[in-house]
């Protein structure tokens, strides 16, 4: 028989208890299960709900970020195109005349006039009827472009008024020459739109509530700034009728265009009434909370408020965008209507009238004053919409220089304006093709483009980092021939491309 050991006697109770404890438990389990089972229930759902009270764990720490995207401890030298350095070699004038001589060559019928210039120098480099005067098209623009900023200046901006009127219970909208109006809010951001009526009409209402006037009000419109033929007689009835142009006032909404975004078809007629019609609309809606209410018809003003005798009470003002970035704006989109109103207001900061025959005046006034010669220039308006028009490719390569280059540094803001082969304004589209690829994004030129005439004016910077002006005009082109485009945009692709030496 086995020797008991030491632990026996501790088994011996466990065992002992067990029996005891069995039984008991047979005895109270049919009340005690409903307590574990509600136990077994709440605790797992109490740990999904607890996070609710408690709120999320907090979140492992984050991996330090790569050195790629660490921030800099210094910061990078400052890059950007460095200055044209007036040492770079000029090209020779027989390299430059082999490399677009070639290329000027129209589709049809008509020719290709032009001229290349060093800009620092002026030595010419190519020649071909340079200083043949021909029709310019919209390379015009660059003239009026010249008389605007020396007039005006960059900064000047133009006023639209609205001021006490002749009679109790009249206001009167007062033209300044801003064609850029928005119906809407006033946006500082735009050019087109800087100047809005509804913020015009908003503070129009707060200078009547101030003045504790109410009854019905009448909007009168002056636009007496501008005199002489709205339209002008030189102009093909068939242009008009497309919408390439309308009759010019001295204000209007989005350069005279129902619609800022459609550049085609049916426009104002009398741009200065729909102005003042849209304005009485903005009045109406800014007067109704204020008990003022706005006749429906508008009408023009009795009298010159601004050459009247006594200066009437100002009620509101707003201005326009600059003349820079109105320069910019006309030059990038050839728009028409707004160089016959930068021409015209060229006139009046001159003493001239602003007027058809004020504009074309300034013009050559200005370009005289600039040290550019106006032999051989003959201008019947502003906008080149004209086929009497006449200027040489001489004419524009010296503008061009002198924006450029010139010691006129008011003349610069109009560089911005030059549209980017391939990117912007009306050189957008093109520059595209093999042949021109390589003057996308570097020659920055004015286009012009009537039915027979096709005209391309600008700068480029060459292979050798020396700047070139130049000017190629088409006259009596076959319509619609699709290699005359191509054709000068080749030659400007050429001087990019130039070292030659």
């Amino acid at each position: 028989m086995t020797k008991p050991t030491a632990a026996e006697p501790w088994l011996d109770r466990v065992r002992h208890g067990l029996r005891g404890t069995v039984p008991a438990l047979k005895r109270f389990w049919p009340s005690v299960l409903p307590a574990v089972l509600l136990v077994v229930l709440i605790v797992p759902g109490a740990l999904l709900v607890a996070p609710g009270f408690l709120g999320p764990e907090a979140p492992a720490p984050a991996p330090p970020a790569p050195e790629w995207q660490q921030p800099p401890a210094t910061l990078s030298p400052a890059r950007g195109l460095a200055p044209l350095d007036d040492s770079a070699d000029v090209p020779l004038a027989s390299s430059v005349t082999a490399q677009v001589e070639p290329l000027l060559k129209a589709d049809g019928g008509g020719s290709f006039t032009g001229l290349v210039q060093d800009a620092l120098t002026g030595q010419v480099l190519f020649d071909r009827g340079g200083s043949e005067s021909r029709v310019p098209a919209s390379n015009l623009k660059l003239l009026t472009a010249v008389a605007a900023l020396r007039s005006l200046g960059p900064e000047r901006r133009f006023t639209t008024s609205v001021v006490q009127g002749p009679e109790a219970g009249q206001v009167v909208l007062v033209g300044g020459g801003d064609v850029l109006l928005g119906a809407g809010e006033s946006n500082g951001d735009l050019v087109m739109g800087h100047a809005g009526l509804a913020t015009l009409a908003a503070r129009t209402v707060e200078a009547l509530k101030a003045a504790g006037t109410n009854g019905e009000l009448r909007v009168l419109v002056d636009d007496s700034l501008f005199t002489g033929p709205a339209l002008n007689p030189a102009w093909e009835s068939g242009d008009v009728a497309a919408g390439e142009v309308a009759p010019v006032y001295p204000l209007a909404m989005n350069s005279a265009r129902y619609d800022p975004a459609v550049t085609t078809g049916p426009r104002p007629q009398d741009s200065a009434v729909t102005v003042a019609e849209e304005f009485a609309a903005r009045l109406r809606t800014a007067g109704a909370a204020a008990g003022l209410a706005v006749a429906a018809a508008v009408e023009h003003s009795p009298l010159a408020v601004q050459s009247g005798g006594g200066e009437p009470a100002v009620l509101a003002e707003a201005e326009s965008a600059t003349m820079a970035e109105q320069v910019d704006l006309m030059l990038q989109a050839s728009d028409n209507y707004l160089a016959e109103v930068l021409g015209r207001m060229a006139s009046v900061a001159a003493g001239g009238p602003g007027s058809n025959d004020g504009a074309t005046t300034a013009v050559r006034a200005q370009l005289a004053d600039a040290g550019i010669s106006v032999e051989g220039i003959k201008l019947v308006d502003v906008c080149g919409l004209a086929m009497g028009n006449q200027v040489s490719a001489r004419h524009f390569s010296e503008v061009v220089r002198t924006i450029a280059a010139g010691a006129d540094s008011r003349l610069r803001a109009a560089l911005n304006g030059f549209p980017v082969a391939g990117l912007t304004g009306t050189l957008d589209t093109r520059y595209g093709e093999d042949s021109t690829a390589r003057g996308a994004g570097l020659v920055r030129a004015k286009t012009g483009t009537l039915n027979t005439v096709l005209a391309l004016s600008g700068y480029v910077v060459d292979a050798d980092g020396r700047l070139l002006v130049f000017s190629f005009i088409g006259n009596g082109l076959t319509p619609g021939a699709a290699g005359n485009k191509v054709a000068l945009d080749r030659a400007a692709t050429a001087l990019a491309a130039c070292g030659c030496r």
